[in-house]
C-alpha cells in the first residue's frame, strides 16, 4: 500500500452530498471521478491541456481502484498523483485518495490515458508541453524521450 510520500502532485477535492450512497459513504463509482478530476486538473494547470479546443485530448482506456477505507460527505479528499509510465502516446498514472490528515490512502489505483487527435480520435505522440508536465511527476519509466 502506498503512502503520501509516494505521490508528487496534489489536489484537495471536497466531497459532495450526492457522493454518499445509502450506506453513508462515498459510492465506489465516485472514486473514479476523483481520479479523473485530479488527473485533468494537473494536465490543464501544469501541461496546458485545452479541453475545449486543443488539438489533442486524452481518452481513458483502462482504470483500476482498490478500496481500503470509506470516505464520506462532508469531507475533503486529498488526491495524490504520480506518473508510473510514459509511452509514445499513452501514460499510466498512479492515484491515491486520502482522507484529510491520513497517511494511508482510503483508495488507490491507476488510470491509463491514450492521447489522440481531437478530430480523428487516432493515437498520436504526447505533445511536448504535456510530456514535460508528466515527466515532472514521473516515478516509473519513460519509454520515449
Amino acid at each position: 500500500m502506498a503512502c503520501r510520500l509516494d505521490f508528487l502532485a496534489w489536489l484537495a477535492v471536497p466531497t459532495r452530498w450526492m457522493d454518499n450512497d445509502v450506506y453513508g459513504h462515498v459510492n465506489n463509482v465516485v472514486y473514479y471521478s476523483y481520479f479523473d478530476t485530479a488527473i485533468n486538473h494537473y494536465l490543464i494547470a501544469q501541461g496546458g491541456l485545452d479541453i475545449h479546443a486543443g488539438p489533442q485530448i486524452g481518452l481513458c482506456v483502462e482504470s483500476h481502484c482498490r478500496y481500503a477505507a470509506p470516505l464520506a460527505f462532508p469531507g475533503v479528499v486529498d488526491a495524490g498523483l504520480r506518473v508510473e509510465r510514459i509511452g509514445t502516446s499513452s501514460v499510466r498514472y498512479g492515484i491515491g485518495l486520502f482522507a484529510a490528515g491520513q497517511d494511508v490512502p482510503a483508495a488507490e489505483g491507476w488510470f491509463v490515458h491514450v492521447f489522440v487527435a481531437r478530430d480523428t480520435r487516432r493515437p498520436e505522440p504526447i505533445g511536448a508541453c504535456l510530456r514535460a508536465a508528466l515527466e515532472r511527476v514521473l516515478v516509473g519509466e519513460s519509454l520515449e524521450s
